[in-house]
């Protein structure tokens, strides 16, 4: 059975940190890429961040560059995402998504409605930034 388990997500004032992990269990973690996107109240879904595991490559919206860093632990299966100088409109719900296929999973990740083409997802965790 294929499944992402997230944690992390909490409340935090503004310029504070969170981490979110996202474990990876029963399909071939070294073959896929896994990342997040998110949705504010009233927004759309967008892509935070993605990383190709086991070769490392990363995505980052422009939104979140040189704040988030998206890393993983092939040991694990996990993929962090680990998020500092957080504003206000970083609110959200983040999911964990990952796919296997042989997809250009950075411009799932950049295109806004793309996401509807991965098959994998997480629960969802908060994540609220207060002024």
């Amino acid at each position: 059975q294929v499944q992402l388990v997230e944690s992390g997500g909490g409340s935090v004032q503004a310029g504070g940190s969170l981490r979110l992990s996202c474990a990876a269990s029963g399909y071939t973690y070294s073959t896929s890429c896994m990342g997040w996107f998110r949705q504010a109240p009233g927004k759309e879904r967008e892509g935070v961040a993605v990383i190709y595991t086991g070769g490392g490559d990363t995505y980052y919206a422009d939104s979140v560059k040189g704040r988030f860093t998206i890393s993983e632990d092939n040991s694990k299966n996990t993929v962090y995402l680990q998020m500092n100088s957080l504003k206000p409109e970083d609110t959200a719900i983040y999911y964990c998504a990952a796919e296997t296929r042989p997809f250009d999973c950075f411009a799932i990740w950049e295109k806004r409605g793309s996401d509807r083409y991965l098959e994998l997802w997480g629960q969802g965790t908060l994540v609220t930034v207060s002024a």
